[in-house]
This record gives C-alpha cells, sequence and structure tokens, in this order.
C-alpha cells in the first residue's frame, strides 16, 4: 500500500510539474463587434487554467505575434476576437507558430476574424455569417470522447447566440452539431456544426461557437467543455 501512495504521488507531481511548465496565450484583440462578455471570459479562462497548473497571459496587443513573442506559449486563445487583427508580418508569425506543432482555440467570434486570409480560414474551421437573437437550443453531442465533451449527456440545452457558418472547411471533427428545429433563426440545415477539432499545418486547434453571453462562462459544463478543448491542443513535452 506505501509503494502504491508512493507511485500515485509520483505520478501526481509528475503530471503538475509537467502542467507547469506550460503557458497559453489568451488573446482578445476586437476591431469589429466587441462582445460584453470578453473580460468575463478571459476571467474565467485564467481560473479554469490556475487549476490545472498551467500559466496564462490575457493581451490585446497584436505586437506579440513575432517568432520571440510567442515562442513561451504552448496553445493560443482567440476570446471571441473580431475583423482585421494582425498585420501581414504578426500573420506570418503565427503561421510559423501554429507549423512549429503549436496549439490554437477559437471560442464564439474567433470565426468573426480575418475575412480576407484564406489561411486562418482553414485553421479556425469556418466564418461568421449571421446570428438570431439569444435563446436556447438543443446541441446533439457527436463526439462523447473528446476532453471538451465526454462530460456532456447525448443532448445538451444551452442558452446562447447561435451562429451561421460559411467557408465551413471540410474534413472537420465535428463534435456538437446544433439542430435547428430546436430554436428560431438556423441557416445551415441539418448539418449545423457547432464546435469541432482538427489537425492543421502542424498543430491541433479547437473551435466553439458557444461563449457569447457572461452568464456562459459560469455555467460548468461550458467551463468543462473550454478547458477541455484547451487541453487537447497541447503539444505533448
Amino acid at each position: 500500500m506505501r509503494k502504491l501512495f508512493i507511485f500515485l504521488f509520483f505520478l501526481f507531481t509528475v503530471t503538475l510539474t509537467a502542467n507547469a511548465q506550460k503557458q497559453v496565450l489568451i488573446f482578445s484583440k476586437t476591431k469589429g463587434f466587441r462582445h460584453g462578455s470578453i473580460e468575463k471570459g478571459a476571467q474565467v479562462l485564467k481560473q479554469l487554467l490556475d487549476k490545472e497548473k498551467i500559466s496564462s497571459d490575457h493581451s490585446e496587443d497584436a505586437a506579440l505575434f513575432t517568432d520571440q513573442g510567442l515562442k513561451k506559449y504552448d496553445a493560443i486563445i482567440f476570446l471571441s476576437t473580431t475583423g482585421d487583427i494582425l498585420d501581414s508580418n504578426q500573420q506570418d508569425a503565427f503561421m510559423r507558430y501554429i507549423q512549429s506543432g503549436k496549439g490554437f482555440v477559437g471560442i464564439h467570434a474567433a470565426t468573426d476574424t480575418e475575412f480576407d486570409w484564406p489561411w486562418y480560414n482553414g485553421l479556425v474551421g469556418a466564418y461568421f455569417t449571421s446570428h438570431p437573437a439569444v435563446q436556447q437550443a438543443k446541441i446533439d453531442v457527436l463526439d462523447r470522447k473528446h476532453a471538451a465533451t465526454k462530460h456532456l449527456e447525448p443532448t445538451w440545452l444551452h442558452k446562447d447566440e447561435w451562429y451561421n457558418f460559411k467557408d465551413v472547411k471540410d474534413g472537420l471533427h465535428v463534435l456538437m452539431n446544433l439542430d435547428e428545429k430546436s430554436y428560431n433563426g438556423g441557416k445551415m440545415g441539418d448539418h449545423h456544426p457547432i464546435s469541432w477539432s482538427q489537425n492543421y499545418d502542424g498543430g491541433k486547434v479547437f473551435y466553439t461557437g458557444l461563449g457569447h453571453t457572461e452568464e456562459s462562462y459560469d455555467e460548468p459544463a461550458f467551463q468543462k467543455h473550454l478547458i477541455g478543448g484547451i487541453l487537447s491542443v497541447l503539444p505533448k513535452k
């Protein structure tokens, strides 16, 4: 029993040490509509990462997007970014960052970002086109083994702002699909992905369309969805 305890303690210590070496950038620069939930979202993300012993920085300074500025981060989260937020040199640095094997997480309006940059469309997986009013909808959880969705039942009722998308990339691993019959304003039909993952240009990607409202960040199920998605894109060390 004593040997088992020592082994488990060692394993726990190794896990904490591995996570402590990880660092994440929460980036929320906006050049279009600015979501009122950004500050709350950044606060909750930092709390969730702290619990995993992962350090994080929150910034809206695109000057960070250089090879040297991004080097220390294992993943970058675009938290409801909007508009054209990176210049060409910053875009190049971001591409090299992903190509080096690092992770990317897009939350909500990350799909309302960089519309004139095809590489980014491939990274985030789709572009926002429109949305109806905030309302409850039924989400069909298609993959209940992924870290972002394994805590969910096959059906999740959630209140949020539901994006319609264009330029949805072929081959995305869809984690959750919206049931358009359960709410008003859906324009995509039966195939309406709302969260997905993929490997892209050397890195790992997770996107969720949820996260418009401040209240959603207090919801335990959504918090688990977020941290599971973040952990899934972190490179192994």
